[in-house]
């Protein structure tokens, strides 16, 4: 079998190459492909093959561990050799990937997905791998698709100069496990809404306007059988949403709100998914620095997820009903900019005084909170690039998990952990709300002191959820874009953070997994 990109999310992949993925079953030493991928281990006696390598050794006449050593392969986790077989094998080159250390009982599934993707990475241009690493049940078989087709991702829309390569073509599982196909389909699935998301991340600002989001949302959106209205600039200034208006109204590209809704008729719960949608944030009148300007087109992350998780959901069929909603707007300075001092009449019907206009995430979400609690979900979690201090207090691979039940924020945080998505749970201090409080509206939207100030922005949007309603939020600043070297399955540049972990929660609460 193999399993394709839904023609939705192919249409507008930025990369003109599409990796697909299928399950075999064949032997490691017979299957024929352009580069077969085994795992490797480091022990004190050196390296030593994984599961799925067997006959791999003897079809090298046995130096394989010789080989590994000549060329200093040592087996730690994500390491990467490529050896030629020479026609020993029908796969011209063995590609040799790290597993770390040899565990005691079954094998953690990110260490499956990061091995994977370093080594689909490692293969950029070939046109087909086959992946003989652990793969006996189908959990594994999910996590090795899952890794490669987000490590094989590749962003060539703005190349011209043929340097970078294209991503593969074809990647196989070998498996034999008892619903591995199934498992890699779900795993297709998912792949292809983050790698969607990334590129949406990575197209530069001058083309994702919030309409052109907005467009995007609505032609894939209906292609994928969901529900969406998009209210315009006017709309949103008729419907009092001060928030997103306010945040806008600086830019020559207007604000948009994209509400998306997927329906199953057996649905018994409701939850909804809220994201921050900057385009582009220069920060607005209160200017960021120059070089904290340059990567700000990945200020739409969270609206990216929550657009690439329903695309998900929908794909998936999932029993559940999932609204989302995205909240667009370009942060820019000019004649007719939001000005610190000024004060949003916000859809809520509260009032906030704007401090700083470079903390406008929070602005357009309380909009798209607050029009979220209209639909009676049982749930709402936010996605924002929110806060710098995000990146200060967890680095750039861990989100921050707030919400208004401790139970809730613990299980985000196992939700994302368990599949591979960095989150820490931090708490929301209640003597840190009087420093929001505003001497001429119903509240200010951040503290005169930088201490604290990612929790305090989740004590901000927090004041706009309704009484009775559980609500997390999740701050990705940092692990929205890889301003670093690749890694695992991770490329540079945009990363699709986060819409794992919403697909999860929607599966969770369909009770699938």
């Amino acid at each position: 079998m193999t399993t394709r990109l839904c023609a939705a999310k192919k249409a507008w992949i930025a990369s003109a190459h599409v990796t697909t993925v299928r399950v075999n079953a064949s032997e490691t030493v017979s299957i024929e492909t352009g580069a077969l991928i085994v795992g490797v281990h480091a022990t004190p006696d050196g390296p030593t093959p994984a599961p799925g390598s067997e006959g791999l050794d003897q079809a090298l006449d046995g130096r394989l561990t010789e080989i590994l050593n000549a060329v200093g392969f040592t087996g730690k986790a994500e390491e990467i050799a490529k050896i030629p077989t020479f026609g020993a094998l029908p796969a011209p080159v063995v590609v040799v990937v790290g597993l770390g250390d040899r565990p005691d009982g079954d094998y953690r599934l990110e260490t499956l997905r990061r091995a994977a993707g370093a080594a689909a990475r490692s293969v950029a241009g070939t046109a087909t791998a086959a992946f003989a690493l652990p793969a006996t049940t189908a959990e594994q078989a999910e996590a090795i698709a899952i890794g490669g087709l987000l490590g094989a991702y590749g962003f060539t829309r703005y190349r011209t100069d043929g340097e970078r390569k294209a991503p593969v073509g074809e990647l196989v599982v070998l498996s034999s496990a008892p619903e591995a196909e199934e498992a890699v389909r779900h795993a297709t699935e998912i792949a292809a809404s983050v790698n969607l998301v990334r590129d949406l991340v990575n197209t530069p600002p001058s083309d994702l306007s919030p309409a052109r989001f907005a467009e995007i949302a609505q032609e894939m959106g209906g292609q994928a059988g969901l529900s969406v209205e998009v209210l315009d600039e006017t709309a949103l200034k008729e419907g009092g949403y001060g928030g997103i208006v306010g945040v806008g109204q600086g830019s020559a590209n207007p604000p948009r709100l994209v509400r998306l809704a997927y329906e199953h008729p057996e649905a018994a719960r409701t939850i909804a998914f809220v994201g921050k949608g900057i385009t582009f944030d220069s920060g607005g009148l209160s200017l960021k620095p120059t070089a904290s300007m340059v990567w700000m087109k990945s200020d739409m992350g969270g609206a990216g997820a929550v657009f690439g998780s329903l695309l998900a959901i929908a794909g998936l069929g999932l029993p559940i009903n999932v609204v989302g909603y995205l909240c667009l707007a370009e942060n820019m300075p000019s004649g007719s900019a939001q000005r610190p001092s000024d004060v949003l009449h916000t859809y809520s019907g509260k009032t906030v005084e704007v401090l700083d206009t470079d903390a406008e995430g929070r602005l357009v979400l309380i909009d798209g909170i607050a029009r979220a609690a209209e639909d009676n979900p049982e749930l709402i979690v936010d996605v924002a690039t929110l806060t710098g201090a995000q990146i200060v207090a967890l680095g750039w691979r861990t989100a921050g998990v707030m919400a208004n039940e401790d139970a809730l924020r613990e299980e985000v945080v196992e939700i994302a952990g368990a599949r591979g998505e960095g989150a820490w749970g931090m708490p929301l201090p209640e003597e840190l709300r009087k420093g929001l409080d505003s001497p001429v509206a119903d509240i200010a939207n951040l503290q005169p002191e930088r201490w604290g100030s990612m929790l305090t922005a989740g004590i901000f949007l927090r004041e706009f959820v309704p009484e009775g309603v559980r609500w997390a939020h999740i701050d990705m600043a940092g692990p929205a874009f890889n301003n670093g070297e690749p890694h695992g399955y991770t490329p540079k540049g945009g990363t699709g953070a986060v819409t794992r972990t919403l697909v999860g929660i929607a599966e969770r609460y369909a009770g699938r997994r």
